[in-house]
């Protein structure tokens, strides 16, 4: 695993660059030639950058070496022109308050001049000298000593331009490049580029839309054959064995006849091929070498590449030589994986296999890497093994905006699956130039298919590609990926996948059951996802970093600012502020808004993934969150922050997607055992208890069974029995109407997931027929958003004559309690007379009482239910945790929780480079109560701010009395200095004022 770097952060003046120490790309290359010198910008490579309408007459000039560029701006290569600017202190931090909202677009939306000056390294004695570029945003003219060398157009479009002639070996060469903007409108227009750039509803508008040279500069040297675009593909796996096919290209720049020998030897397994072969003047060669006539090709007991939960993604590499006059004229290297994907619509779900193995997506989409193109290098290392720790498999490259190869090559070693995305964003119109969108299509194609990590790609979100792009990506692939991979060309409702969206929270309950909104057309089933999420809001010490603080409280239109507001209102911010008011307590300040946040996060992003992976191959196939990472500091869309602290949601999603889990179906009280592995388990023991707030077990809702998990399955354990005093559960139900699928008998399922809806007019009625005349004191009803903002309740004894109980015209909708006198009746009606929406009326549950139960069995108002799988050994396998209202949804006496006095070991270690505290925490067998969302964090001894990113094994999790938890913390060297962090644990229960 590689080691962890340090990653500065420049949080309070100028802006925060997320950049790593070590930027230079890893060992995987495909530079190919011996001797690259990066020409990034560094210590000894100085770029500058300036409008070129500033330049005038005096254009001409700036190939002279000894031009003035005084007025000009200190360049960072890689990155934008509008990063320079901001690097240079020209412009305020952009992540700032409403900093980026302020700045003139005019000054960077324009086309820009940079330049260097480069010296030809001394190593560089004979052949070829190449000048390369890997992506210049969006277009770009390049000049070397004032000679046009040639025009990139698009941001995937590689630059290789022989130098040899033009560059002087003695004398420092101007490099000088006229770098284009891109042209509003964006989407579909100015593709291929960053579509977000223009803004989206969760990144601002950034100045000069990215406009900038955005990936790596070097120098290179070869003879006069090079080698190009290496392939190596799995053609088939059978047991214990893998064909593999190799092709590459040879380009001979000479004039003249040239011969060697190409050589490919593969690691691990020296796997060895060679060819002589012959080029005429100025000739490219396809070459090509299968398992048939190379019969070392087929490869023995090989390693699979496999996603993260089903195996390691092991990893070879292919060393490419060509040798001509007994000298190496050029050299490349490349690793790839073994492994083979395939697909299927069974049942009208697509599918991933790979290897044979049917894979259940859990990961989540990607706006991009960071919205101004400042994460670099190894810091897609640390974003990536964040998703590994959430237990995901896959991400999605949305619209292709991260084009580093590190994002790639992190995927590779962590075993993330990738979902790539071209170009195109549903809108109805082309590219202004489809010639040159599929030039680049070809030429991200053609750069990354070694990559095994990439596992689909998918031509337009949210749409299909307007002809004749559509048929032209699907030839693409078929062409320079041999449908290695499956091309889809929607990421919406086609060919398996059931939609996207919605974007804000819904209950727990909605998760499990697939109806409002978030399943098929008929609700049930769930499918393949590739788009479902909530607003997440930040915690507090991230909050601060980014907000003023005269803006703090209450919420205002600077929260808007940072996308929590009408700009995000796919992700609900209202509804999302609701859900924490209504759930646990109205919010009295930031912080006790920001702690019941994480709560909600925690909640919320557990249910998702356990919400799909319930009906696992029963109808869902996979889900993908939106987002899993943030590429701009804001309160939506993310598991961590844009400073990387790991939120509730991170925990939840973690939690949700462990690959050996029990859990608790919030719609239908079921519990049942999800193993996401290749390995059966036989002999685990599934456990449920119930707890009250301090930590004591209802008896009686205590359960445990004997069960096996086959692998790769979801199987049922038993179900909680929390209904037992709803006389209404599982009667028989009539209804005046019912629309779709939403029949009346949902009404009394004993799921809150499930629902009754009617007909679109005030005149509905819904009733409960108990079978024979019982008392009764109260109804409980559950309302969708579809409530009645007028009803009666209403009692008979023979469902023909109705006696009114209760009656309002204030209805408010969600949980509704109504009491009343005891009274005999064996029918209960609601009679709805005035609708608060357009649609019916809609109720997921109502339930009717008797009388309360007995004090030893009514649960408290919240309580508890700790899940717990064991081996036949008694070893831990897998545990869970949930919080739940005796009225549903119901979290508010949370608020009564007593503070508890955890005790705290912990020892501390340094290992290649990185601090570790290794801490067991303690909810003593005497505490009152039990100690709830605990978090543990380091931070600066002297100061408090928390040392980010941190790597933890566990936070926000929970303690009854007498329970322990172990935790590791791991955090880079290079961050703390000669600091020795503060270990900070903060139960929920300890952080009210």
């Amino acid at each position: 695993m590689m080691s962890f770097k340090k990653i500065y952060f420049y949080t309070s003046s100028i802006l925060l660059s997320i950049l790593v120490a070590c930027s230079s790309k890893p060992s995987h290359e495909t530079n190919g030639e011996e001797g690259r010198v990066s020409l990034n910008s560094d210590s000894t490579i100085v770029w500058q950058v300036t409008p070129q309408d500033s330049i005038g007459r005096d254009s001409l000039n700036i190939f002279q070496a000894n031009y003035n560029t005084g007025k000009w701006v200190k360049a960072v290569v890689p990155g934008t022109v509008f990063t320079s600017y901001v690097e240079a202190g020209i412009e305020k931090d952009p992540n700032f308050g409403d900093n980026i909202y302020k700045i003139d677009k005019k000054k960077y939306d324009r086309n820009f001049w940079y330049r260097t000056s480069i010296a030809i390294p001394k190593k560089y004695t004979s052949g070829k000298i190449w000048l390369n570029f890997e992506g210049i945003n969006r277009k770009a003219d390049i000049f070397l000593n004032g000679k046009k060398l040639g025009h990139l157009d698009g941001f995937m479009n590689r630059g290789k331009f022989d130098i040899t002639k033009i560059a002087s070996k003695d004398e420092p060469n101007v490099l000088a490049i006229l770098v284009y903007c891109p042209k509003l409108p964006i989407p579909n227009y100015a593709s291929p580029t960053y579509i977000s750039s223009a803004s989206w509803d969760w990144m601002p508008y950034v100045p000069g839309l990215l406009t900038g040279i955005t990936d790596d500069v070097y120098l290179s040297n070869s003879g006069n054959v090079t080698i190009q675009d290496p392939w190596i593909r799995t053609v088939a796996l059978k047991e214990n064995e893998a064909d593999l096919s190799i092709q590459t290209e040879l380009i001979n720049h000479s004039d003249t006849l040239q011969s060697g020998i190409l050589k490919a030897v593969i690691n691990p397994g020296n796997i060895s091929i060679e060819k002589t072969i012959q080029l005429a003047a100025n000739e490219t060669k396809t070459l090509k070498f299968n398992p048939e006539e190379y019969q070392q090709l087929t490869v023995q007991n090989p390693k699979l590449w496999w996603p993260n939960g089903y195996g390691d993604p092991n990893l070879y590499e292919a060393k490419f030589t060509f040798v001509a006059h007994n000298k190496v004229s050029d050299e490349q290297k490349e690793k790839f994986g073994i492994r083979q994907f395939s697909y299927d619509s069974i049942g009208g779900v697509l599918h991933f296999s790979i290897n044979g193995q049917k894979v259940f997506l859990k990961g989540g989409n990607w706006g991009m890497s960071e919205y101004t193109l400042r994460c670099r290098g190894e810091e897609y290392y640390t974003k990536i093994r964040l998703h590994k720790e959430m237990n995901f498999n896959i991400i999605r490259n949305w619209i292709g905006s991260t084009t580093d190869d590190e994002f790639y090559e992190a995927c590779d070693e962590y075993g993330i699956m990738v979902w790539d995305d071209f170009w195109l964003n549903s809108h109805p119109n082309l590219p202004r130039d489809t010639k040159v969108f599929n030039e680049n299509a070809i030429e991200k194609i053609k750069r990354l298919r070694n990559h095994p990590s990439i596992a689909l790609w998918c031509g337009d979100n949210e749409s299909s590609p307007q002809p004749p792009l559509n048929d032209w990506l699907r030839e693409d692939v078929a062409t320079y990926d041999a449908n290695d991979r499956m091309y889809q060309p929607n990421s919406h409702k086609i060919n398996g996948l059931s939609g996207s969206g919605p974007w804000t929270d819904a209950s727990p309950q909605t998760y499990f059951s697939g109806y409002g909104g978030f399943g098929g057309d008929k609700g049930a089933v769930k499918g393949l996802r590739s788009e479902v999420g909530t607003a997440v809001f930040t915690t507090l010490e991230s909050f601060k970093k980014f907000m003023p603080k005269e803006d703090w409280w209450p919420r205002n239109e600077m929260w808007d600012k940072h996308f929590f507001g009408k700009s995000a209102a796919n992700a609900g911010p209202d509804h999302y502020e609701k859900s924490i008011n209504d759930r646990y307590g109205k919010a009295k300040n930031l912080k006790d808004f920001t702690q019941k946040a994480q709560l909600l996060n925690l909640e919320t992003n557990k249910a998702m993934f356990e919400g799909w992976r319930h009906s696992k191959w029963d109808g869902s196939s996979g889900i993908l969150i939106w987002m899993s990472q943030s590429a701009y500091p804001s309160f939506v869309w993310q598991t961590y922050d844009y400073y990387y602290d790991l939120n509730g949601a991170f925990w939840g999603a973690k939690r949700g997607s462990e690959p050996v889990h029990i859990q608790w179906s919030a719609a239908d009280n079921s519990v049942k055992v999800i193993n996401g592995t290749l390995e059966d388990f036989r002999g685990l023991t599934a456990e449920v208890k119930v707890y009250n707030m301090q930590g004591e077990a209802y008896k009686k809702l205590t359960k445990s069974v004997e069960i096996n998990a086959p692998k790769n399955a979801a199987t049922s354990a038993f179900t909680i029995n929390f209904t037992t005093n709803n006389l209404a559960t599982n009667k028989t139900v009539k209804a005046s109407s019912h629309a779709d699928d939403f029949v009346a008998e949902n009404l009394t399922d004993a799921n809150s997931g499930t629902r009754w809806s009617s007909g679109y007019s005030d005149d509905q009625w819904i009733y409960v027929d108990l079978g024979k005349k019982q008392q009764i004191s109260k109804v409980r009803l559950s309302w969708e958003s579809a409530y009645a903002k007028a009803y009666k309740i209403q009692l008979s004894d023979d469902a023909k004559q109705w006696k009114d109980v209760f009656e309002t015209d204030k209805g408010a909708g969600g949980i509704e309690q109504i009491n009343f006198d005891p009274q005999e009746a064996r029918y209960v009606r609601m009679l709805g007379v005035k609708r608060a929406s357009q649609w019916g009326y809609s109720l997921y549950e109502m339930e009717v009482y008797d009388k309360e139960p007995n004090a030893k069995d009514k649960l408290s108002p919240v309580h508890f239910i700790k899940l717990k799988l064991t081996d036949k050994h008694g070893k831990l396998v897998s545990e869970n945790f949930y919080w739940r209202g005796a009225i549903p949804l119901d979290y508010t006496d949370l608020e009564n929780l007593k503070k508890v006095n955890l005790q705290v070991e912990k020892s501390t270690k340094e290992k290649e480079g990185n601090y570790y505290v290794n801490a067991t925490i303690t909810n003593p067998k005497n505490s009152e109560t039990v100690a709830l969302a605990i978090r543990v964090k380091l931070v600066n001894s002297k100061t408090g701010a928390q040392y980010l990113p941190t790597f933890k094994t566990d936070s926000y999790f929970s303690l009854l009395p007498g329970e322990s938890k172990q935790v590791q913390l791991e955090v880079a060297k290079t961050i703390i200095g000669d600091d020795i962090p503060t270990l900070v644990v903060a139960p929920y229960n300890n952080t009210k004022e």
